[in-house]
């Protein structure tokens, strides 16, 4: 399947299940560890960019809460509306992340939780090379990502859907390939379904 169409299934798909999806998993003690984390790294005021942001809540939420500037990217129009509804602090914009376009040094700190896995795994290279020159120096990048290599299409929650991964270790690469800090690396757990991410933390190198 051509990487447009995947990208067609995943928007469509989620314009579907959106409320399904907040429902199912809106609460996970394993995100809040990891936004907790993002959040320490991030210095008050600073601007963040959500991206996969689905509904807002409870990532954008909580990072507007925190008096964040917060711009959130989803690919679903659906999930853009309910996001602008459920945080109206923040920018909400509907665009396929692989095609997002923001100037050099624009975000302290860029998250992605949940949202990579859905991008075809063939332009991780060239979104984590984005992302990076997106961040300021300094700036922190924090996502999840697949534990193993392949891509998987099927029936999710009743609808079609797409997941593409790395293998871990070609995942790594390709954040310190992008001139990042790798900073950690660690397999955890899901708690909310029976599933695993690999969850990295990486750091865009201060000027000299």
């Amino acid at each position: 399947m051509k990487n447009g169409d995947v990208k067609l299934t995943v928007s469509t798909s989620y314009d579907r299940v959106a409320d399904d999806y907040l429902r199912l998993f809106g609460v996970s003690s394993v995100r809040q560890k990891k936004l907790d984390e993002f959040i320490e790294r991030l210095s008050p005021g600073a601007s963040v960019l959500d991206l996969g942001c689905g509904a807002g809540v409870p990532v954008a939420k909580i990072l507007t809460e925190q008096r964040f500037k917060v711009t959130g990217v989803d690919i679903s129009i659906g999930q853009i509306e309910r996001a602008r509804r459920n945080v109206p602090a923040a920018i909400f914009v509907q665009e396929d992340m692989g095609s997002l376009n923001f100037a050099p040094d624009t975000f302290d700190g860029v998250c992605a939780f949940y949202s990579v896995t859905h991008v075809p795994c063939d332009e991780h290279h060239a979104l984590v090379r984005r992302v990076a020159e997106w961040l300021r120096p300094g700036g922190i990048f924090m996502a999840s990502l697949g534990v193993s290599a392949g891509d998987w299409s099927g029936t999710w929650l009743g609808v079609p859907m797409f997941f593409s991964h790395n293998d871990p270790k070609d995942a790594r690469q390709i954040i310190r390939d992008a001139g990042l800090l790798l900073e950690r690396a660690e397999l955890v757990e899901q708690d909310n379904e029976a599933t695993s991410f690999l969850w990295i933390t990486a750091r865009k190198p201060p000027r000299p």
